[in-house]
């Protein structure tokens, strides 16, 4: 039997992840409460490990930073996805909804961009629902924006799928108070590095009401062309793109870089 424990910091203590190749000991710390990365290789590989989130063929090869996110993902901890100069970039947890709320609680938020559930309560049970199925399938989606200097929620940010698309898709809002001051360039900016160092995307897109002209301006900033104008649901968007060259790497205007 294959069995390993491998401790490391967060946030001021000591975390354990345990890798193990056997289901029943997987299963007992796994009951226990404890994060457990399940070690596949052919001599396991038809015992059923469907219950377990993550399995790796070489755990003696694992980065500390996969390992952090595998422990966080495990312990219902967020993701902490990229930091820049000001911010903090991490994943969405259901105590980030009252934040929000008071963010979107501005009309000005809310005239280009879809508000929240009514009930806070409805709010935070998508806010799991979306932990489940998007952070825990792609890797990645709308994240929370945290000011370093007052650990203040000063928005959102990040990138996703939408229906009927192909590019993923770059999404922000920062709150009224904080507006006005760069953060939304200098977030964006640094999902996009993300996007195209960590995430390989090799084109984003961005969906912007015509009128919404602070936004239509940061995206030209950011390097992104308009495309072509769309209606969705009623609602006339420009869609708005940007690539990136894999070989150069470097952003580029159309798809022939």
């Amino acid at each position: 039997m294959y069995f390993r424990e491998i401790r490391f910091p967060l946030e001021g203590r000591e975390a354990l992840l345990y890798v193990t190749d056997d289901r029943q000991t997987a299963q007992r710390l796994r009951t226990q409460g404890e994060a457990v990365l399940v070690y596949l290789h052919t001599g396991n590989r038809e015992e059923d490990f469907s219950a377990f989130l993550f399995a790796v063929e070489d755990p003696e090869d694992l980065e500390p930073e996969y390992v952090e996110r595998v422990y966080r993902r495990l312990k219902g901890l967020p993701w902490n996805i990229l930091e820049t100069k000001r911010c903090l970039v991490r994943e969405t947890t259901p105590e980030d909804v009252e934040d929000f709320s008071r963010i979107y609680s501005h009309p000005s938020v809310t005239r280009y961009m879809e508000g929240l559930y009514p009930d806070m309560e409805e709010e935070k049970a998508y806010v799991r629902e979306y932990i489940k199925k998007i952070y825990t399938f792609y890797g990645f989606g709308v994240w929370t924006v945290v000011e370093k200097a007052t650990g203040a929620v000063i928005g959102r940010a990040g990138v996703s799928y939408r229906e009927g698309f192909q590019a993923p898709e770059l999404g922000f809002i920062i709150g009224v108070p904080w507006q006005g001051r760069g953060y939304a360039r200098e977030v964006c900016s640094a999902i996009l590095d993300y996007g195209w160092r960590a995430l390989e995307f090799a084109q984003v897109q961005a969906l912007v009401a015509p009128e919404n002209a602070a936004s239509l301006k940061l995206c030209q900033e950011l390097g992104f062309h308009k495309e072509e104008v769309i209606r969705l649901e009623g609602k006339e968007y420009c869609r708005m793109m940007l690539y990136y060259d894999t070989e150069l790497q470097t952003v580029c205007a159309d798809e022939s870089c």
